[in-house]
């Protein structure tokens, strides 16, 4: 199945855009329900060319008595019920529409409520990203969940950024790179030293990473060497985070739609922190893991492969003998499967022949959905060659 990935101001003012989204060859749209502020251009709109996001936003009805101690901000660059008026337009031209749900990559309630928000070892205030060791982050991203699946009543659910979020991925001009915090530096400054987090680590572990910071020390070594000891201790204390969340979610999904598909962005790096969350060890009741393919189609498609074979794990589960429920697995009507987030925009060039050599490369890597990004954003010429290379 093809997904373009879409935000609903791309289409509501826009009567072309759902014919122009279906003409790309695509089944399916991810329609944004929940998503962090942005600066957008917008192409094909009668009314505007550059959007101002200014903050993260539900893009659904806010109702006040679903919501507890942390409740989402109303757009007001778009009706409040945006997501209900475009998805009703991409549904009338025969496409099927999943909630493309962004959980804790949130600046505004993460400003609102900096309690909630995580910290990194030099107690720097990381406001982009709530952190899931709250159990107040957990019954907004459980309330989210749920007012997406009554509301909207989308035909899948997309959960990004479904565990911590860290240092990268935030929501402001980036002016970081000179300091090269890259590799396992970048993943140490992501460990959140939150009042919820720091006392779950070993003793001497913010000391630890703010010495190893500081001294550049892992630069040409791993995340795990530079932990040393504590490596073990503090990856499966994020590992934890993430696992809780993804459960709990998928739980109420469950509960309310049980015929929902479920697609997790994720990563099968232990130490992933970010859109595509840490999932090393698989979720057997999600429906698709999704790959991020943005970087080198060498690495990206080794990153799917190494999703692809934890799917076959997850699809070859025995039925437990026991008096235990069945597997997720084994209750599956089709088997988990894998997709590439396959990148259409700059610095992919606008050319049918890349693109589609491209999607082959995830194709064999073991993708069998592409989710094309992002089709409000692209020129027309890449939105040309985006429908040539899906038509190859």
């Amino acid at each position: 199945m093809n997904i373009a990935y879409l935000y609903p101001w791309d289409v509501v003012g826009d009567p072309t855009a759902p014919g122009r989204i279906a003409d790309l060859g695509v089944e399916a749209v991810a329609l944004a329900a929940s998503y962090h502020s942005t600066r957008a251009a917008t192409p094909y709109h009668p009314n505007h060319r550059v959007l101002d996001v200014a903050h993260s936003a539900f893009y659904l009805p806010v109702r006040q008595d679903a919501w507890g101690p942390v409740v989402p901000a109303s757009p007001t660059w778009t009706p409040p019920d945006a997501y209900l008026t475009a998805r009703d337009a991409l549904k009338a031209v025969g496409l099927k529409v999943l909630a493309w749900t962004v959980l804790t990559h949130n600046s505004y309630l993460g400003s609102k409520h900096p309690g909630l928000a995580t910290r990194n070892a030099f107690g720097d205030l990381y406001a982009h990203a709530l952190c899931p060791a709250h159990p107040e982050v957990i019954d907004y991203c459980e309330r989210l969940t749920r007012e997406i699946l009554t509301v909207a009543e989308p035909d899948g659910l997309i959960l990004e950024s479904c565990g911590p979020m860290g240092f990268g991925h935030q929501n402001m001009h980036e002016k970081t790179a000179g300091a090269d915090w890259n590799g396992p530096l970048g993943d140490l400054l992501s460990l959140c030293f939150c009042t919820a987090c720091a006392p779950r680590y070993p003793e001497g572990t913010r000391e630890h990473v703010k010495r190893i910071i500081d001294t550049q020390a892992p630069s040409s070594t791993t995340t795990a060497a530079a932990l040393a000891d504590r490596a073990q201790a503090v990856q499966e204390v994020r590992l934890s985070l993430s696992t809780h969340l993804r459960q709990r979610l998928i739980s109420v999904a469950r509960e309310l739609s049980p015929e929902t598909p479920i697609t997790l962005h994720a990563n099968p790096d232990p130490w992933a922190a970010g859109a595509f969350a840490a999932l090393p060890n698989g979720e057997p009741d999600a429906d698709v893991l999704v790959g991020n393919c943005w970087g080198d189609p060498t690495a990206d498609a080794d990153r799917l492969t190494t999703l692809a074979n934890i799917a076959n794990r997850a699809n070859t589960a025995d039925t437990p003998t026991s008096a235990a429920k069945p597997s997720p697995a084994a209750a599956r009507p089709t088997p988990q499967r894998i997709g590439a987030y396959v990148l259409a925009l700059p610095p992919r060039p606008a050319d049918a022949t890349v693109l589609a050599d491209q999607m082959a490369t995830y194709a064999k890597a073991g993708a069998t959905e592409l989710h094309l990004y992002h089709a409000g954003l692209a020129s027309p010429a890449r939105l040309s060659a985006l429908r040539a290379a899906i038509n190859r």
